[in-house]
């Protein structure tokens, strides 16, 4: 059965997934994962891009790329009951989009929070 993914908005939801200091940096992305705070078995997910990534046109696009690989990977293998951030790197636009998937699925399982379905 897959999960539900939500989407992280609140300011403070984001900081406290990066102060729990659990991330994995690759080509594509940097994904950061910390356990809820409320005991819910949701996967809730916070995207991010930086002016690092390139002008609003390159970072929507980053993003959007994002969110379309979690779509895909995160609702089967994601650990339930995690926050994480998706955060846009500069090679996230060009790159292509099975290895960006790819990327993902190796941060879920170097962050030990991927699941077999």
């Amino acid at each position: 059965m897959s999960a539900a993914v939500e989407t992280l908005k609140r300011r403070r939801d984001f900081l406290r997934v990066a102060a729990a200091k659990n991330s994995r940096a690759v080509r594509g992305l940097v994904l950061q994962a910390s356990p809820n705070t409320d005991c819910s078995q949701d996967i809730r997910v916070g995207y991010t891009a930086s002016r690092k990534v390139g002008n609003a046109v390159a970072r929507n696009r980053a993003r959007r790329r994002l969110r379309a690989a979690v779509g895909e990977v995160m609702p089967l293998h994601a650990a339930r009951g995690y926050d994480y951030v998706v955060i846009a790197r500069a090679a996230t636009v060009a790159r292509p989009f099975n290895a960006l998937r790819d990327d993902l699925e190796y941060a879920l399982k170097r962050l030990e929070v991927w699941r077999d379905e």
